[in-house]
């Protein structure tokens, strides 16, 4: 028998909106006692406070900003605004999987948007 779900929503977050996420978890957890972190959460909980370099409010504004340029969709500012790129080559390792190439300008574009909240 299998049980099939159903995806309800999707929404794309930041690191940094999903560590104020976890954190809310985890006081969730630790104000009950008989509750324990399990692993995954807790590798989660690790990762997003390791990587998670700006505030939820400013990431999202990084995000808004970066979809304003041309060629950056939703996903792809996601992945910028969690990297932060501070070089051309970082930022077209981001470009890698797509199926076009940035220019040099567009590139610098993108990297001035990021510079601004580095």
């Amino acid at each position: 028998m299998t049980i099939f779900k159903e995806k309800v929503d999707e929404e794309y977050l930041t690191v940094s909106e999903v560590k104020t996420l976890l954190e809310d978890v985890e006081a969730e957890r630790a104000a009950d006692e008989e509750r324990e972190l399990r692993y995954e959460l807790a590798r989660a909980i690790e990762h997003v406070n390791r990587f998670a370099h700006l505030d939820p409010e400013e990431s999202r504004e990084l995000v808004e900003e970066l979809l304003e340029l041309e060629k950056v969709d939703a996903t792809t500012a996601i992945k910028i605004a969690d990297l932060l790129p501070q070089s051309r080559d970082e930022l077209r390792a981001v470009y890698a999987q797509e199926r076009y190439a940035l220019s040099g300008d567009e590139l610098d574009d993108v990297l001035n948007v990021v510079a601004k909240y580095v």
